[in-house]
This record gives structure tokens, C-alpha cells and sequence, in this order.
């Protein structure tokens, strides 16, 4: 199964590149993610359950980061091993491109399916793929940008990661002046 999109998130190519880096931000951005941890160096160590049609499994995995153009683009690849369910693995190809004050992510993933999950078809598998990464890339959005305030405000709120990115920033920016 085979999936191109892009999203525009409004936030800079910096704190989009830091956030896909995160654990804590994957974590929070995997549907059923459990447990993340790691590093971007070593890869992160996940746990994921999720229901695919009938079958409902414990996900232990693996990711991993190769082809890194800082700021620019990466290639996030992973597998997990679900028991007697099987096996799922995949990848995606990220792009930043800047856009204005915000940033457009592309993305091209790629899912494949072993064991029980493989018997379920393929139009159920390409529905659960297509489903786990607009829901991916929509929590990506939201864990940045923040949600929206109150209907009729038309300012949004920060979210977390991006406050953290863009505080970071004014902080170095300090200690560049203050030197």
C-alpha cells in the first residue's frame, strides 16, 4: 500500500524537523502508541495496539531514521511484531518545504502486512493504513500547533512543542547577543 499527501502546519521548518525527532511527539502522534522511547541516533523502541478488522494486537517495534537532509527531509521506517497477528512494517518519505510562516510537510508512506493480517485483504489493510497515517499526520498538526481557541476566535493558541521549539530559539538568540 502506497500513500501521498502533504498537510500545511503553521509552524516553521525547525520546530516540524524537532517535533518529527520526538519521542514524546510520536508518541502522542501514533494512534495506539503505548510507550515510546529512544533516540533519533539509535531509533526509537514502540509499543502499539491496535484492532485491524477482526484482529486485535500488541505491536512491539522498531523505528528508525536514515536519510536525514536537516530541516529539509528524512525517511522514518518501521516494523512491528503483533504475535500470532503478525507483522506490519513500513515507511515514510518526509519533505519540509517552507511556506510563508509555516510549513508544508509531504509525505510518501508505504505499509506492508504479514501473518493473519496479510488474510484480511487488501481492501481492509489499504483503509487501516490510509486511516493510521492521516490520523499520524493530523495529531502531528495538533501536537504543534495546539488546538483551536473558542469558535469565532480566529488566532490559534501554540501548541506545547511549538512554545518549547520557539523558546528555544529566543533563548539561543539571547545568549548569541549576549556573548
Amino acid at each position: 500500500m502506497n500513500l501521498v499527501g502533504s498537510k500545511t502546519i503553521k509552524a516553521s521548518k525547525g520546530a516540524v524537523w524537532h517535533a518529527l525527532l520526538s519521542a514524546e511527539v510520536l508518541e502522542a502522534c501514533v494512534p495506539g502508541c503505548c510507550k515510546m522511547s529512544g533516540s533519533p541516533e539509535e531509533g526509537f523502541e514502540a509499543t502499539v495496539l491496535q484492532k485491524v478488522g477482526p484482529v486485535k494486537a500488541r505491536f512491539d517495534g522498531r523505528v528508525t531514521f536514515s536519510k536525514m537532509v536537516h530541516f529539509t527531509s528524512l525517511t522514518l521506517t518501521g516494523e512491528g511484531k503483533g504475535g500470532a497477528a503478525g507483522l506490519a512494517s513500513g515507511g515514510a518519505k518526509v519533505h519540509l518545504e517552507a511556506d510563508g510562516e509555516g510549513t508544508i510537510l509531504h509525505y510518501n508512506v508505504e505499509a506492508k502486512v504479514g501473518g493473519k493480517l496479510a488474510q484480511l485483504g487488501s481492501r481492509v489493510i489499504d483503509g487501516f493504513a490510509k486511516k493510521m497515517a492521516d490520523q499520524f499526520f493530523a495529531n502531528l498538526q495538533k501536537q504543534i500547533e495546539g488546538p483551536s481557541q473558542a469558535a469565532g476566535d480566529e488566532t490559534e493558541r501554540k501548541g506545547w512543542f511549538k512554545k518549547l521549539v520557539s523558546y528555544g530559539a529566543q533563548s539561543n538568540e539571547y545568549t548569541k547577543r549576549a556573548s
